[in-house]
């Protein structure tokens, strides 16, 4: 069924059956805002990006914490749930004293094709033609880990450089460890734990001389390319991880939808 509603109070959800709804317009990003399409008989609301007040879940991360008395829940972004399940692993067994983010990211729908005025009038960069053009850009995603991780609250921030490609990103995670490992004794560790109960489908690793095309319609959250990854010394790594930013995330949001279901029964 489709509606042609602006306004999500006027969406009469409830007659659709649809008791979960996904609030995936950019629009609506607060509590309040998204809790509109209550009013029109929607039981729970996920919105398909970071909130100013809303819980935020990470699927394989802290969704586990998720409680029927919430109403309105952020699934975070596509990078954050690229970052979080890889801060977590490295959190858990080295320790992370400090690290910087940077998210090579495919093109989103914000930008402009050609040169023009950038959305919102204060991202000059962001007004720049995405299929000619590197763009830096802010991004609050590593930041955002803190909210799921409280432990590395303050621990890392990032950045992003949009790239004129459609689809697929990549993490580039640098961090300093308070615990020291090899580079290999670090790829062991997060090949593990992709093949463990708690993060797999949700965390991938390859070892494959893999490109950004190799993972369209890949619905891991995070897929770490093992020969990519490299390390200084046993305290100072890079670690390099892939997502579909599109379909991954989409992924998520149908898990994250499907156990709060679980919980709510």
């Amino acid at each position: 069924k489709l509606f042609g509603e602006m306004d999500p109070s006027k969406i009469s959800w409830g007659d659709a059956g649809a008791d979960y709804v996904v609030e995936s317009t950019g629009v609506f990003t607060s509590t309040e805002k998204a809790s509109m399409h209550m009013k029109g008989g929607a039981k729970k609301v996920i919105i398909s990006a970071p909130s100013a007040d809303a819980p935020m879940f990470v699927m394989g991360v802290n969704h586990e914490e998720y409680q029927s008395a919430m109403d309105v829940v952020s699934n975070a972004s596509c990078t954050t749930n690229c970052l979080a399940p890889l801060a977590k692993v490295i959190n858990e067994v080295y320790g992370i004293q400090e690290g910087l983010m940077t998210t090579v990211h495919a093109s989103t729908a914000t930008q402009l094709v050609v040169d023009g005025p950038a959305r919102g009038g204060k991202d000059w960069r962001g007004g720049r033609a995405a299929v000619a053009n590197l763009i830096p850009s802010s991004t609050g995603a590593a930041k955002a880990v803190g909210k799921v991780i409280p432990e590395l609250n303050g621990v890392l921030t990032g950045m992003a450089v949009r790239c004129p490609t459609p689809d697929v990103s990549m993490v580039d995670l640098t961090v300093k460890l308070k615990k020291g490992c090899t580079k290999d004794e670090m790829l062991a560790t997060l090949k593990a734990a992709s093949e463990g109960d708690e993060l797999k489908g949700v965390l991938g690793y390859t070892d494959h001389a893999v490109v950004s095309q190799d993972f369209v319609h890949d619905n891991r959250s995070s897929i770490v390319d093992g020969t990519a990854c490299i390390a200084l010394n046993d305290t100072f790594h890079k670690v390099i991880s892939w997502y579909d930013n599109e379909w991954g995330y989409s992924n998520r949001l149908v898990d994250l939808a499907v156990f709060m279901s679980t919980v709510d029964k």
